[in-house]
């Protein structure tokens, strides 16, 4: 069984997951999400917009999961926690902006602020941040397992 640390370190160590929330019927909703992790505070972070399923659901219901992938079908983990969401981009340089921007440049490096901030603005994006208070996962190492063909 993996430690809680092991696990840890496979969702800080990714940018790709699959996030899960919660539909007004109960049933799930699964989102395919670009992701930032902060190691200091258990943090993953997800940039969408409000009017996306899934800032529609955590506005409703603050609780998500995170599915991460790892070397192969036997290594994920899951992080589960509350979800707080920043305001929704309003104003060049306001606190969501900076925020996105931070998101963003972890993915995509140098952005050029002006267009950035527009299209923010535009795109009524905000930050999804997930704090991780439940961990689990499999990560087989050896055992009996499907043999790809």
């Amino acid at each position: 069984m993996p430690g809680q640390d092991e696990l840890w370190e496979l969702v800080a160590s990714g940018q790709q997951g699959v996030l899960a929330t919660v539909k007004a019927d109960g049933s799930p909703q699964l989102s395919n999400v670009l992701y930032v992790a902060d190691p200091a505070t258990r943090t993953v972070r997800v940039s969408t917009t409000a009017d996306r399923a899934k800032g529609r659901n955590l506005a409703r219901d603050p609780r998500a999961a995170l599915h991460v992938s790892g070397e192969d079908f036997w290594h994920y983990v899951v992080a589960e926690g509350p979800v707080t969401l920043s305001d929704v981009a309003a104003i060049p340089g306001d606190d969501a902006v900076e925020e996105l921007l931070e998101v963003h440049s972890f993915f995509y490096g140098e952005i050029d602020r002006a267009t950035f901030e527009e299209e923010m603005i535009t795109n009524q994006r905000l930050v999804v941040r997930l704090q991780v208070s439940h961990l689990y996962g499999v990560m087989v190492k050896t055992g009996r397992r499907p043999v790809s063909k």
